[in-house]
């Protein structure tokens, strides 16, 4: 039922002719079956409010259209008043002269006696007192509903286009990822392949696993956990295909629902990071250490490598790529203010710790 209304409310914004027609009909209707006038008979009191209705649309129109948006909005302050001074007199000239040459010829009983049109226009305290505020008020009424409506649309506007630059942005995001990630396991394969090893295919395998999943199993806004440390488990294994014997590591695992939902592809530049830190930048043995904990959707993901401790010249600007700050840069897109993140990087060794709220 909700939504069924709101398709109407939605129907009728989006038709400005309708809303105003309907506006109208509502002023017309409360007025009428809420006059008090001396006319007894109801078609005497619908002639005299349907009327009545023209000069209160011209000065709305005039006022909403004209006056506000050429003037008032424009800064013309002086032109503004000017110009409202003036077209509420005419209006409200307007307007009496309808109601004594017209309404009364129509529905009022003979005899009577009519007002000139030179007195009408004389009689500044009447036309002010009498007609002025019957006027302007629907005016008054209908320009705050336009700028209510004006600012529900540009709300909706800015929700809009701050959904569609938040997809934009992410989607940029996992496109530099895909690449990144493409990059260092044909590098790796590249090796293999040099070195004729056994496990060139192995690596292929790998490497179509984790492709298959990057292109086509985490293009949902959330995966489950179990998926992203299979994605961490297969790029655990490709690396330790090119660093054999001198990369010790540990991956330890402590999830309360591998089904937990999470974004996919925040983990993965992490675990990357501590090999581009780690063993690629040494030829010495390299530890890391992963943790995992996924407790009640609150995960704490601990990544810890031991580097050299004499900085490598990085001429391609290797160790210095995209894959840490596209993570950050993710969790302030998708998890805003639920997450914590420390880098902490000593002399031989780096550690990242990411806590986040998965809910």
């Amino acid at each position: 039922m909700k939504d069924y209304f709101s398709l109407i409310i939605d129907y009728v914004r989006n038709r400005t002719w309708l809303s105003h027609a309907l506006f109208w009909i509502s002023i017309f209707l409360i007025q009428t079956f809420g006059s008090n006038a001396d006319y007894v008979q109801l078609n005497s009191i619908f002639g005299h409010k349907l009327i009545m209705l023209v000069p209160k649309m011209m000065a709305a129109y005039v006022l909403i259209y004209y006056q506000v948006p050429k003037l008032l909005y424009k800064k013309k302050y002086l032109l503004f008043f000017i110009s409202f001074v003036l077209s509420s007199y005419i209006f409200s000239v307007i307007a009496r002269t309808m109601g004594v040459h017209i309404v009364e010829t129509l529905f009022r009983p003979q005899p009577f006696e009519q007002e000139p049109i030179l007195e009408i226009l004389e009689d500044v305290y009447m036309l002010y007192s009498h007609y002025y505020l019957g006027v302007y008020f629907p005016a008054i009424i209908l320009f705050i509903l336009m700028l209510v409506g004006e600012s529900m649309e540009k709300r909706t506007v800015v929700e809009q286009l701050s959904k569609e630059k938040y997809s934009a942005e992410l989607n940029f995001l996992k496109a530099q990822i895909h690449p990144h990630f493409l990059f260092n396991t044909l590098n790796n394969l590249y090796v293999l392949s040099l070195q004729k090893s056994e496990k060139a295919p192995e690596t292929v395998l790998k490497l179509s696993e984790m492709l298959d999943y990057m292109l086509y199993q985490c293009n949902d806004n959330r995966v489950t956990v179990e998926k992203e440390m299979q994605l961490i488990q297969n790029y655990i294994d490709l690396e330790s295909l090119r660093y054999g014997d001198r990369l010790q590591l540990e991956f330890e695992k402590k999830i309360d629902n591998p089904q937990t939902q999470i974004a996919p592809l925040i983990l993965i530049s992490i675990v990357e990071n501590a090999f581009k830190h780690g063993a690629s930048g040494t030829v010495a043995e390299t530890i890391i250490k992963i943790k995992v904990i996924v407790k009640n959707q609150k995960l704490t993901f601990e990544v810890y490598n031991t580097k050299s401790k004499v900085k490598q010249k990085d001429e391609t600007k290797f160790k210095d790529g995209i894959g840490l700050k596209n993570t950050i840069k993710q969790l302030e897109l998708i998890y805003p203010n639920q997450f914590q993140i420390q880098l902490n990087e000593e002399d031989t060794s780096y550690t990242v710790k990411l806590d986040v709220d998965l809910t």
